[in-house]
């Protein structure tokens, strides 16, 4: 289903926010018989609907909303409404066709695009794409999950995006090159179980895509592609990191060496990987890997790496702040604590709780000397997964702003207070930039 296939139909968009805004935006534009909107989730975070909003479509709030959703000819649902609804089982059973502005976006620009997912590095992963492609002259514009809805974005040759389970979920067409960098399980509440999240999450490639690249290192996603053609990165037979000439990691494509492990100035494996993706993207869009080498060589020294991943924030104790709030499972969690192996270390977790098993993590930590400082809402179950294992210090605090207060006075000299929450962070915060300014915000002030 395209945009322009909702020309004289009755649409309802179902969520308010950045992606349902975008949408009425997009829709109206259309000329459909009739535009509503709904929210069934407002709540004091809510931002005003008003102005050329409010004269596009209605807002309709709470239970009145299921009628408006029902009577549509197609609901536009946001990202943010889960597979597991109730009203969205109702819709199914009434056979309401529901898509999605990812959906819609890429029926249109799918051949111009490359389509990234994962549970986790997708973030990283696009971006560098993005990076490297403006670098060797091929630009592009960059959007998704990111924090750019589909439906907002300017007409371009090409297109890299980040996009989310839940984007992900609804797509009919596959981006041209489609990514996935891992795969373990995540946001098991909206998408009804592990099976149903890996499902949605590959739908990114059930639609015949010109090249699939994976992260041939993850397991589970080794499992689920089976003997899928797809490009695996860190494989021998394309981008990957061995010894190079001086005797220090390099990164290669095949057997021809690029450039050192340390140009790139990200810290962990999982960034090797992410690069690795990145690499084996730019090669299936035809660009000479191995021949501009240098220039690239250039770019990835000059990646910034992105802001709420690994983001550490200058603080004049000798403390180092480190925002990572994009992750938001334990997996993710995992990884950010790796990076800082060797150094004293507090981790604040905790979100919105789906119900996650943290048994993962508390595997992860069984032989690790670390202070673990949980908040609302899952924080304290996370801290109870932790309970008993001899290295681990827990404490359990109020709030963001309380924890970042009590970590000050619990991690010693030179060490790192990590905001990696193992959760999402909606509930107590609009969105995970809400939940990264409240938390520099706490560093700048229990500086003073």
């Amino acid at each position: 289903m395209r945009l322009s296939d909702l020309r004289g139909r009755h649409v309802a968009v179902w969520g308010a926010g950045r992606e349902g805004r975008a949408a009425v935006v997009a829709i109206a534009a259309h000329a459909p018989a009739g535009l509503v909107a709904v929210d069934d989730s407002a709540n004091f975070l809510t931002l005003p609907w008003e102005g050329p909003l409010a004269a596009a479509a209605p807002l309709v709030t709470g239970e009145e909303g299921f009628e408006r959703l029902a009577a549509a000819d197609v609901v536009v649902r946001s990202p943010g409404v889960p597979n597991t609804h109730p009203w969205m089982g109702e819709l199914r059973r009434r056979s309401v066709p529901v898509t999605q502005g990812s959906a819609l976006w890429m029926a249109d620009h799918a051949d111009r695009t490359v389509g990234v997912t994962g549970s986790k590095g997708k973030s990283t992963t696009s971006s560098l794409i993005s990076h490297l492609l403006t670098a060797m002259d091929r630009p592009n514009v960059f959007g998704g999950n990111i924090g750019v809805p589909l439906l907002d974005l300017p007409e371009a040759e090409l297109y890299v995006l980040e996009l989310s389970s839940y984007q992900c979920a609804d797509l009919t067409d596959s981006p041209r090159v489609a990514v996935v960098t891992a795969l373990f399980p995540e946001h098991l509440d909206a998408h009804g179980g592990e099976r149903e999240y890996y499902r949605d999450k590959l739908n990114l490639v059930a639609h015949g895509p010109r090249t699939v690249v994976v992260n041939g290192a993850d397991p589970r996603l080794a499992v689920e592609l089976g003997d899928r053609a797809a490009v695996r990165a860190g494989a021998p037979d394309t981008t990957h990191v061995a010894t190079g000439p001086d005797g220090t990691p390099w990164f290669h494509m095949r057997d021809a060496p690029l450039f050192p492990r340390a140009v790139l100035p990200l810290v962990g494996r999982h960034n090797e990987g992410n690069l690795c993706v990145a690499l084996a993207v730019l090669d299936a869009l035809g660009v000479d890997v191995v021949a501009r080498r240098d220039s690239l060589a250039v770019a990835v020294a000059e990646f910034q790496g992105l802001a709420h991943r690994l983001t550490e924030i200058p603080d004049p104790s000798g403390l180092t702040f480190v925002d990572d709030t994009l992750a938001t499972s334990p997996y993710a969690a995992m990884h950010a604590i790796d990076a800082y192996e060797g150094r004293p270390l507090t981790v604040i977790v905790g979100g919105t709780d789906r119900g996650l098993d943290y048994a993962p993590l508390r595997e992860h930590l069984a032989e690790r000397e670390i202070t673990v400082i949980g908040i609302p809402d899952s924080g304290p179950r996370i801290v109870a997964a932790l309970a008993g294992l001899p290295a681990v210090r827990t404490e359990v605090a109020e709030d963001l702003v309380a924890a970042v207060g009590l970590a000050r006075k619990l991690t010693p000299a030179g060490g790192v207070v990590l905001l990696s929450p193992a959760a999402p962070s909606y509930g107590r915060f609009r969105n995970f930039e809400h939940r990264s300014e409240v938390f520099a915000q706490a560093v700048a002030d229990t500086a003073r």
